[in-house]
């Protein structure tokens, strides 16, 4: 039997929707909250930034953006195939290569913070 590497990212997949349904809806109300000015005192910049600043939020943010970064390269490419682009390594390649990317500048940008 032929070892495959479809269970690391059916479960990054999978986390990612996860968080999606619980995280996405509050994401959505308090970025309406803000666009309205009637976001709490929380949703402050330098609130924000003492989160992303601490190691705790650094490690929350990350985790955030990376299975949601994951879970849309794997219904991405769903998605292609589904549109008819049998060619499914390339794609496959090449979503998860930006997910990858996604997640490194992702790194990247909260050890600058």
């Amino acid at each position: 039997m032929a070892k495959s590497n479809k269970p690391i990212f059916w479960s990054l997949f999978a986390a990612g929707g996860t968080l999606a349904a619980f995280l996405a809806p509050v994401l959505a109300l308090l970025f309406l909250l803000l666009s309205i000015n009637h976001a709490p005192d929380l949703m402050s910049y330098a609130r924000l930034h003492a989160f992303a600043a601490n190691w705790f939020g650094k490690l929350f943010l990350f985790g955030v953006v990376t299975l949601f970064l994951w879970h849309a390269a794997h219904r991405l490419r769903v998605t292609v195939y589904d549109f008819g682009v049998r060619n499914d390594s390339v794609v496959a390649i090449i979503v998860y290569l930006v997910a990858a990317a996604g997640t490194v500048s992702t790194v990247l940008a909260l050890l600058r913070i």
